[in-house]
């Protein structure tokens, strides 16, 4: 029978950092710590689908957090279908070699519709009238109303957005202990995303990032505890670490002023129009996919971003098969930042025509990762109070925007995405002893696809 294993996935957790968490440290002091090779891009999609396959991007298919989809002629991001990652995940070769396996993914990304046994992840509802209500999705389906009747309302606007705290992910790891009581799952994948917030807000090396720090590790000293209890395995792992920042390079103004991007103007804002602009970028962190429409214009396109400062490497077809991440989703060109830059979304030259979910909380309509719905605008003199006539203006039914969210790029102390980090600012796995890592070097370092043969060694399978 397999062993039972607890997959707890610290995000941004690094070398340096494990300093700070006393129990973190001490179970790696006892154990094995193994430094991952992130693969490209090291974001959160890409990192989770590596872990849980073993497959580089070529393969399973998710080259970012969204990609352009070009039937569509959309920019989609944060998409929750498992349907989008190709390949056998982890679970489903546990079960193949002991059909008794069981897992539950708690947070974990592309957990809808998935094949695992239990799935805990966040689905807000969206309401006609604008409001957006926090939920999760489960299945089975009436977990969702037994977890929410015993820890309240899942706290979505403390899992992104400038509200986003430790609060997520105490939830998450009550969550993760109550369904652990209740389905004794074989394999459970937990997700504590807490880290990624103060490490983009403030930058690594801040004052606060210590007791940040503690205050996760505390949450992870409950799941340890709870492993010992019950017999389980821990494995700790990260997807990526985060450096600090400095220079924003908006690489779809570079496009527009050559005359590739183009954008349609809507009640005086403006969209970027995808679907008619010859070369536009998808940002994601350190990571951009450009998406060319015309082959002949790839090489000039290429050529002009290469010479932008802060752009490290732009990648064609061929020298993206050097990373592995030659997928047909992926842009005709694939832009890396250099160390201390990252690519901003805006493609509007005058900030007075951006479009009104510029200023809000909006993942899914922004064509690109936005770290800087992790502030409030500076601007606003009263916050609270703006957030709360906004807020009653909604309960009584009127439509309002809750345009709190800054423009200014240069907020955002750190980030992530490229792979040719220092050293001590790369991910990490950490095991105890009695779990090999496959293919781990003389440097004690492996790929991040060896993260799911780990896992089923540590479950002897």
């Amino acid at each position: 029978m397999a062993n039972r294993v607890a997959v707890i996935l610290v995000v941004g957790l690094d070398e340096r950092l494990i300093a700070h968490a006393p129990r973190i440290r001490a179970f790696a002091n006892a154990g094995r710590v193994t430094t991952l090779r992130p693969t490209l891009p090291a974001v959160t999609c890409s990192a989770q689908a590596s872990m849980l396959t073993g497959l580089p991007p070529r393969e399973h298919g998710v080259v970012g957090n969204g990609w352009f989809n070009r039937e569509q002629n959309e920019v989609q991001f944060w998409k929750q279908s498992n349907a989008l990652v190709s390949g056998e995940k982890v679970w489903e070769t546990a079960r193949r070699r002991d059909p008794s396996v069981t897992c539950a993914n708690l947070f974990w990304w592309f957990n809808m519709y998935s094949s695992v046994d239990v799935s805990v992840t966040p689905r807000p509802i969206y309401k006609a009238d604008g409001r957006k209500i926090p939920d999760i999705y489960t299945q089975p389906a009436n977990w969702r109303d037994e977890l929410q009747e015993r820890l309240g309302r899942f706290p979505l606007f403390q899992f992104w957005g400038p509200g986003a705290s430790i609060a997520s992910s105490k939830w998450i790891t009550e969550a993760a202990l109550l369904t652990r009581q209740r389905f004794d799952p074989t394999l459970s994948l937990i997700y504590l995303p807490h880290l990624d917030y103060p490490l983009q807000k403030y930058g690594p090396d801040a004052p606060c990032i210590p007791a940040e720090v503690a205050a996760v590790d505390a949450l992870v000293g409950r799941l340890l505890d709870d492993c010992a209890e019950t017999g389980a395995r821990p494995i700790i792992v990260s997807e990526y670490a985060i450096e600090a920042v400095s220079r924003p390079v908006a690489l779809n103004r570079v496009l527009r002023g050559e005359g590739w991007l183009r954008v349609r103007e809507e009640d005086g804002g403006e969209l970027l129009d995808a679907g008619a602009s010859d070369a536009f970028a998808v940002v994601d962190h350190q990571v951009a996919h450009v998406y060319v429409r015309q082959a002949e214009l790839v090489q000039r396109v290429s050529d002009r971003l290469s010479r932008e400062p802060g752009v490290a490497r732009v990648l064609d077809r061929a020298a993206q098969r050097e990373y592995g991440i030659d997928h047909d989703r992926a842009g005709e060109l694939v832009a890396i930042a250099e160390p201390g830059a990252w690519f901003c979304y805006p493609y509007w030259e005058d900030d007075r025509r951006a479009p009104d979910f510029a200023r809000t909380v909006d993942i899914h309509r922004k064509p690109g990762y936005d770290p800087c719905e992790l502030f409030l605008d500076p601007r606003i003199r009263f916050p609270k109070a703006a957030i709360g006539w906004r807020l009653l203006k909604r309960k009584l039914g009127m439509r309002t925007l809750m345009d709190v969210i800054p423009l200014d790029p240069g907020l955002v102390k750190g980030t992530h995405g490229h792979v040719d980090t220092a050293a001590g600012n790369r991910p990490v796995m950490i095991t105890d002893t009695g779990v090999t890592v496959g293919t781990s070097d003389s440097t004690n370092t492996a790929p991040s696809e060896d993260v799911r043969g780990t896992i089923l060694q540590a479950m002897r399978l």
